[in-house]
């Protein structure tokens, strides 16, 4: 197991990787923390220093595009709900009580981690039944150790977070080191040191461990159960193309704002003073409302325009822009006024597009689940299921123009009817299982449970009975589940 150094050491380096900054920085822009919060205003005073101007305004709203677009993401490639399936029904048994709303709502956790930090885990462990199960964690919470870089050669898993602050004020952190075998659990102060967790009984212990009948049993799988997943080959955060984008937007946005709150105010010109300095004249204008001048001397006030037309214009840009580079739905885009399916669909092709390549990667990491839960399912009742029996997909569920659906339907209806007509019309010319193979395709119905309620030994098909029995297979309650 590592050293207490070495595992300081790892998350200290870790912590200021290029890596881990630039996955800090997709969350801090996620939770709407964005560099506009970090923004002062300067000015050069007469001896020519820089010194921060704090009475001009200063007004900082960060805009949530990055959230939005995350969530859009996520969202689409989880919308069509189930997404493990299979066809064999006792297997289907099986996979549900592994991959159900828990699971799906862990993905969902596991999508937006991935996303914001560009990379994110899950980790298997049993339960108290102990059963398989699966927690998501971000990126910035997991260490993985190389073996290269460690005292004894092995690989490790290094997970920590932050539990609580406590009534001190300091941090309590817990800090959990994973092996192929066994897992140590440590807790820190602050920045104190290490010290095994005395709230765990045995530290460290195997992956899992029970008691039954007063003996004490323990597993471990044989690999450090943590799966990661990478947004992208190198990584990045879905916001590294439009964080400059977004930071534009919120100072072209700012800027409108902090014209409109100085503009708020009347800018003075003053001819022939009469006073020593300018810190005077201010005085006189805000306090006594006068200002002394020789006769040669006036006063005009002056209203700056504020560039309302430029700034709004620039705002407009950069939204668009944002949506588009970002491969986002813009619902706030009203376009011509033409919402049919065929234009809906095209303002959600970069959102699919952007889906569609998530999606190769996130099919590859839950074969690896899926293998681990066949693994056990195959142990425990025999069989021999293989990730081949399993299916991935994802149905994407996105609004739809309800006219164009129905106009769709009736055509389809419409389509339908013509071809039945025509079958029957030309029925008395061809032999009577052709007929009724046309009919079940036609009407989308098994062809082998059809065939038997039909007498087909008269080369031409008796069409009323075909009907019937046709009519009594759609009548037919369907078949229950299982």
């Amino acid at each position: 197991m590592l050293k207490e150094n070495e595992i300081t050491t790892l998350i200290e380096k870790d912590r200021g990787s290029q890596k881990k900054r630039h996955a800090l920085e997709g969350q801090r822009y996620y939770e709407a923390e964005n560099d506009i919060l970090n923004v002062r205003l300067f000015y050069v005073n007469e001896a020519g220093e820089y010194v921060e101007d704090k009475h001009r305004a200063n007004i900082k709203i960060p805009h949530a595009f990055f959230p939005e677009l995350v969530d859009q993401k996520v969202q689409y490639i989880l919308s069509g709900g189930d997404f493990i399936k299979t066809e064999d029904e006792a297997l289907k048994k099986y996979i549900k009580t592994y991959f159900g709303d828990d699971f799906i709502a862990e993905t969902h956790e596991l999508l937006t981690y991935c996303s914001v930090n560009g990379f994110a885990y899950m980790y298997a462990f049993r339960n108290g039944d102990g059963q398989l199960k699966f927690n998501a964690v971000d990126g910035l919470s997991v260490v993985e150790a190389d073996g290269r870089y460690t005292s004894d050669q092995k690989d490790y898993v290094i997970y920590h977070y932050m539990e609580r602050i406590d009534i001190e004020g300091k941090m309590v952190k817990r800090i959990q080191v994973w092996s192929d075998e066994e897992v140590a659990y440590y807790t820190q102060e602050d920045e104190g040191r290490l010290i095994l967790d005395k709230s765990v009984a045995i530290n460290p212990k195997p992956h899992y461990a029970y008691e039954e009948d007063g003996e004490y049993f323990s597993e471990s799988f044989g690999y450090i159960p943590f799966f990661r997943l990478d947004n992208n080959r190198k990584k990045f955060t879905d916001l590294k193309p439009i964080k400059a984008l977004i930071d534009d937007y919120d100072l072209m946005s700012c800027g409108l704002s902090n014209n409109l709150q100085d503009t708020a105010e009347t800018l003075y010109v003053v001819r022939g003073f009469e006073g020593n300095d300018v810190g005077e004249l201010i005085e006189n204008v805000k306090v006594k409302h006068y200002i002394g001048v020789d006769h040669d001397g006036g006063v005009d006030q002056v209203t700056v325009p504020v560039p309302y037309e430029a700034r709004k214009a620039k705002m407009e840009l950069d939204e668009k822009s944002i949506y588009r580079f970002g491969m986002g739905f813009n619902a706030a885009a009203v376009g011509d006024g033409n919402v049919t399916n065929v234009v809906i669909k095209s303002r959600y092709a970069l959102l699919d597009l952007k889906c569609s390549k998530m999606e190769l990667r996130l099919k590859a990491f839950l074969k690896q689940v899926i293998q681990i839960v066949l693994d056990e399912i195959n142990k425990a009742n025999d069989t021999g299921y293989t990730v081949d029996d399993v299916n991935i997909e994802f149905d994407h569920e996105i609004i739809t123009n309800e006219t164009d659906n129905a106009q769709i339907e009736l055509a389809e209806a419409q389509t339908k009817q013509t071809e039945i007509t025509t079958l029957l019309n030309t029925a008395t010319k061809l032999p009577g299982d052709t007929v009724l193979k046309a009919l079940c395709d036609i009407l989308d119905l098994d062809y082998e449970d059809i065939k038997d309620k039909v007498d087909l030994t008269d080369p031409a098909l008796d069409i009323n009975a075909a009907s019937e029995a046709l009519g009594g297979m759609i009548d037919e309650p369907a078949p229950e589940a299982g």
